[in-house]
């Protein structure tokens, strides 16, 4: 009779599995939080990619263009592109107004809202039906102001125009203020360009996700993405 060989297959429901030294369970313990954590990041970037697919429009209140760099009243590659698509959809009736947000650094002439709207001006939609909001030097704070100005207007429905990967964090905080929002990003731009460019540009929205969903705050600077 040849001899057995023995088992190498992990048996969790026997007591030897249980009757090991602390160290090894440190090293179990160790090793469950890092697949979390790796599980937890591969999740994330998921979600941040698929929601940037999705181009949602219906008729609603209005459109939120999300502001972005600009230089002097010209806005940046990114910001144009975010204006020429919120053109887009209020061309298609959409919605009816369009607000424009963001701040201004230090220094600047003009906040992003003001080029912004400027810049909407130029293409033909009426001054009346742009709704200037120049507050806010992250995300959350002019979602904030938004929130503010459209509830003094009754409004309550908006479709977000803004890149791909910055759409699921922005529909988060703007559902969170009692928005019924939804996104439409830019198909065109620096931001939907070389797969450099968006894998960083998702990394960095996951970490400004996990971190809003955490702490209800704006993003830290690692989280976010510089105009073109």
């Amino acid at each position: 009779m040849g001899l057995s060989r023995p088992s190498l297959a992990v048996h969790p429901f026997r007591a030897t599995w249980y009757q090991v030294p602390w160290w090894r369970w440190a090293i179990r313990a160790v090793a469950a939080v890092v697949a979390a954590v790796v599980i937890l990041t591969v999740v994330t970037f998921v979600q941040v990619w698929w929601v940037g697919r999705e181009d949602h429009r219906p008729a609603s209140d209005t459109l939120v263009v999300l502001g972005a760099s600009q230089y002097d009243g010209r806005p940046s590659a990114v910001f144009a592109a975010r204006l020429d698509h919120a053109l887009e959809l209020y061309r298609q009736g959409v919605a009816p107004n369009v607000i424009t947000i963001g701040g201004k650094q230090p220094g600047d002439r003009y906040t992003e809202a003001e080029a912004g709207a400027a810049y909407l001006r130029r293409r033909g939609v009426p001054a009346d039906r742009v709704i200037v909001v120049p507050e806010g030097s992250d995300t959350l704070g002019s979602l904030t102001a938004v929130a503010g100005v459209m509830n003094t207007r009754h409004w309550r429905s908006t479709v977000l125009v803004t890149d791909p990967p910055h759409s699921l964090r922005s529909r988060t905080m703007a559902r969170d203020l009692g928005l019924d929002a939804t996104t439409s990003p830019v198909t065109r731009g620096p931001a939907v360009h070389g797969f450099d460019t968006k894998a960083r540009y998702i990394i960095r929205e996951g970490i400004g996700y996990r971190w809003y969903q955490l702490f209800h705050r704006a993003s830290p600077p690692s989280a976010t993405t510089r105009a073109v």
